[in-house]
């Protein structure tokens, strides 16, 4: 028997997927570090406004050209300047990016019942593969360290994963408000 194949490095996300449903239909959602667009792709399907904010926009301008719903902004997000991208997001969807001067803006930036889905590398992933650097290696509970008190958390996991490739993450999905006033 062969063994399963892996999704392309181009699939979205499990927990994006996972936790897409706790947005707003419609809503206003920042794509954090976009890369080449695999949750701007997925959010524009589900039919959500995509700011989509990345240092290289080259992918992102060529893939959502001419949708009015989707706006890509060119920035760099670690050249200290102060928050950039405005506020009152439905939702902010980071995913494999770590920049931890930007983690108190992003709870600031959700809109009350805004959810937060993030998503990356941990400490122990450099016996894994890249990224390899601490700098960019959450430390054990460093985002529910970062989110608690700010949000409510609905799911936090961190630990080794063998999909889509084997490494170690640290993922945490969490609402501006009590966690209670979610809708079902």
């Amino acid at each position: 028997m062969s063994p399963t194949p892996m999704p392309p490095a181009t699939a979205p996300s499990a927990w994006v997927r996972r936790f897409l449903p706790l947005i707003p239909p419609g809503g206003r959602v920042l794509d954090l570090a976009a890369g080449g667009g695999r949750h701007v792709k997925l959010l524009r399907q589900s039919g959500y406004q995509v700011v989509a904010a990345d240092r290289d926009v080259a992918l992102l301008r060529a893939a959502f050209a001419g949708d009015a719903l989707c706006d890509i902004v060119e920035l760099d997000l670690e050249d200290g300047s102060p928050w950039r991208l405005g506020q009152g997001y439905h939702s902010i969807v980071v995913v494999n990016y770590l920049w931890r001067p930007l983690l108190p803006a992003l709870a600031s930036a959700l809109a009350t019942r805004g959810v937060l889905i993030y998503e990356t590398f941990m400490l122990g992933n450099e016996r894994m593969g890249k990224p390899a650097n601490p700098d960019f290696l959450l430390r054990p509970d460093e985002l529910l360290t970062a989110f608690l008190g700010r949000l409510g958390i609905i799911a936090f996991e961190q630990g080794t994963v063998n999909a889509p490739r084997p490494a170690v993450i640290q993922r945490i999905a969490a609402v501006k408000g009590e966690v209670g006033i979610l809708p079902r």
